[in-house]
Parts: C-alpha cells; sequence; structure tokens
C-alpha cells in the first residue's frame, strides 16, 4: 500500500459496523505499523437507521480524518448502499450483502456480493457476529492490513467466551469473499 487508503462499514445501526472499524484501525496501527484513524457517524434513530463507520489507513501521516474518496465500501443494507455509495472512486471495491442490497449503484468499480448476514446466522450460528464476518471480507478484498493482524486485533476485542466464534466467523467472511470474487 502507499499512501492513504479509505474504507466504509455502511449499514443499519445496531449491526456492529462502528466496532467493525475499529477492530480494523486497530489491526492497521497496533499489529502491521501503519497510521490509521476511525469515525462514525449514524442517524439520529441509532438502531435500524443508516450508519457508518470510516477507516483511513495509511503509510504516513493521515492529515485528514474524514473519507472523501473511498477505496472500498461495505453495505449491509439497501438504505446504506443508496446513501453512502456516492462517494465510492473509480476502480473502487464495493461489497454488498446480496440478500439485503438489490439495487446497485451504478459506477465503475468492483462489485462483490455474498449473503453476509445469512452466513453469521446459518453457517456460523450467530447472526450478532455479521460484522466479523464483513470485517474478514473486507480485509480479504483490500489487503490493505494483513489477514493475521486482523484476526489478532479481532481475538483482542471479544471476550473469551466468544473467541472461537469470532474467529470462525472472521475467517469465514474472508475466504467466502475471496471466493466471490473469482
Amino acid at each position: 500500500m502507499s499512501g492513504r487508503y479509505e474504507l466504509r462499514f455502511s449499514g443499519a445501526g445496531g449491526q456492529g459496523l462502528i466496532l467493525a472499524g475499529v477492530i480494523m484501525a486497530e489491526a492497521a496501527s497496533i499489529y502491521d505499523g501503519k497510521q490509521a484513524v476511525q469515525s462514525q457517524s449514524y442517524g439520529p434513530e441509532a438502531r435500524g437507521g443508516a450508519s457508518k463507520s470510516e477507516v483511513i489507513i495509511s503509510d504516513g501521516p493521515i492529515d485528514y480524518p474524514k473519507a472523501t474518496v473511498v477505496d472500498a465500501l461495505l453495505a449491509l443494507t439497501q438504505e446504506a448502499c443508496d446513501k453512502y455509495s456516492h462517494d465510492l472512486k473509480e476502480g473502487g471495491i464495493l461489497l454488498i450483502d446480496s440478500d439485503l442490497v438489490t439495487k446497485e449503484p451504478v459506477g465503475n468499480f468492483k462489485v462483490t456480493k455474498f449473503n453476509i448476514t445469512n452466513t453469521a446466522k446459518n453457517e456460523i450460528g450467530r447472526e450478532i457476529v455479521t460484522n466479523i464476518v464483513a470485517l474478514g471480507a473486507m480485509v480479504a478484498l483490500t489487503g490493505v492490513i494483513s489477514k493475521e493482524s486482523a484476526e489478532k486485533a479481532v481475538l483482542a476485542r471479544v471476550p473469551e467466551a466468544f473467541l472461537e466464534l469470532n474467529k470462525k466467523a472472521f475467517n469465514v467472511g474472508y475466504e467466502k469473499a475471496l471466493a466471490a470474487q473469482k
């Protein structure tokens, strides 16, 4: 990676996207030795309304902590996709939940899709890890941080009783994203 890389995790309030962004930033800064900042915003209704978490990762100092031209966007809901995809850069990456985002935005970017929420619910057994499945997928698609660093950051953030669940969620998301882009 050279320069600045901007990621946006978007979906509905309560889906854990802010935590996913925090984990991504921690993986970059603590384990990969890069500069990283994370910011978030969500509607006044918080749970259920569109929310986003942005992460800027850079090899050097970060002069502005907000995303301006997004390199990679995760959209877990149609509302979030509609609201937050406008500044996805040409040639960027769009990861969508194929069950919940049925109208793809028009643009010159690479779209990867799989049923992220359904994967968490039915393959992992807990819908609450949708954010970690999505995080694994974003790490796989972007390559902006190492898989090992991201996994360490996930495991450092979750309660001990849920280490294996989150490790499985991260790895399933990682593998599904790689398979979906082929």
